[in-house]
């Protein structure tokens, strides 16, 4: 398949605009559905992206939004949300409840190709309210066939310039002399966000990738507490860490979630019991995972910072 025409729902944030600039440089052309137009003007920049002020969560919008469209790409998702059984609201508004209307406004507009952005680790026994949620999407995803030829990608956390994950580290390092950190040992495999754009665009046109799911990791695999330690020492303020037994981190959580804009919930210090590691190949379609220090340094790395370690590399041949 050549999509000429792609949906891209939730596509206004941090990972959609890598897949929106993807598409993009492949001639397709993208409608990127927002709550607010003046959120999504980056996106309009490029070439063959039109933005429409949309709710999604209403079907007849989205039966609209999918009319003439070759594929949807649904990767809405929340890192929070009040708690409830087996998920919390929010949760299940976006994570549940959304991709059961999508297949539905999919079929409505005869959209018969749909790739979904899930994560991994979602699991319907997972330890966190999100795992559960995200298992459950995948659940309503995959009853849409065999009339709608759906690929559910399950990345780790996403890297890149302006993501959610090391910048926020990095302005905590920058704020605050000790670092408390919540789930220290928790391991992840980082994705690189293009790399994330990259399996979405083959995702789409390969017929194989079809009533598949795969799981997108880097190449490596990091403690919270590595990963911390790295990004700390590249911005030049590298800080102690003290990890924190999970009953201090989920009060350190509560507190947090009192917050207008938490950074931590102790739905996130639950999900940290499972590693986010993949449990075969990193990507699908034989790519090679892009490593964090390789584009890490471009936006996090400070050039005088670097400078300082030159003649310390040269002395170790490095």
């Amino acid at each position: 398949m050549n999509p000429k025409r792609v949906v891209l729902v939730g596509g206004s944030g941090f990972i959609g605009s890598a897949i929106a600039n993807r598409l993009s440089a492949a001639d397709v052309r993208v409608l990127i559905p927002t709550r607010r137009r003046s959120r999504a003007g980056h996106v309009l920049l490029l070439p063959k992206v039109d933005v429409d002020e949309a709710d999604v969560h209403d079907p007849a919008t989205l039966a609209r939004l999918f009319a003439d469209a070759d594929a949807v790409v649904s990767l809405v998702g929340v890192l929070h949300s009040r708690p409830g059984t087996p998920f919390g609201p929010a949760f299940a508004r976006n994570h549940v409840e959304l991709p059961q209307k999508i297949v539905t406004a999919c079929r409505a507009a005869g959209v018969t190709r749909l790739v979904h952005i899930s994560a991994l680790g979602a699991s319907a026994s997972g330890p966190s309210e999100y795992q559960r949620s995200k298992a459950a999407g995948e659940s309503a995803i995959r009853a849409a066939g065999p009339d709608i030829a759906w690929t559910i990608l399950r990345p780790s956390v996403v890297f890149g310039r302006g993501d959610s994950f090391l910048n926020l580290f990095a302005r905590l390092a920058a704020l605050f002399p000790v670092l408390p950190l919540a789930g220290a040992h928790a391991r992840f495999q980082p994705v690189y966000v293009e790399d994330v754009a990259e399996v979405v665009w083959q995702s789409l046109v390969r017929p194989e990738a079809v009533g598949q799911t795969y799981e997108l990791a880097g190449p490596s695999v990091y403690t919270l507490r590595q990963l911390v330690e790295y990004v700390s020492a590249l911005i030049g303020k590298p800080r102690p860490i003290v990890p924190l037994p999970e009953g201090l981190a989920m009060l350190q959580a509560r507190l947090m979630e009192l917050a207008p804009q938490p950074l931590m919930s102790r739905d996130n210090v639950r999900s940290m019991r499972a590693d986010n590691v993949a449990s075969g190949e990193p990507l699908p379609f034989g790519l090679q995972p892009t490593a964090l220090e390789a584009v890490a340094p471009a936006w996090l790395g400070d050039e005088a910072t670097r400078a300082h370690y030159y003649p310390f590399r040269r002395q170790a041949r490095r």
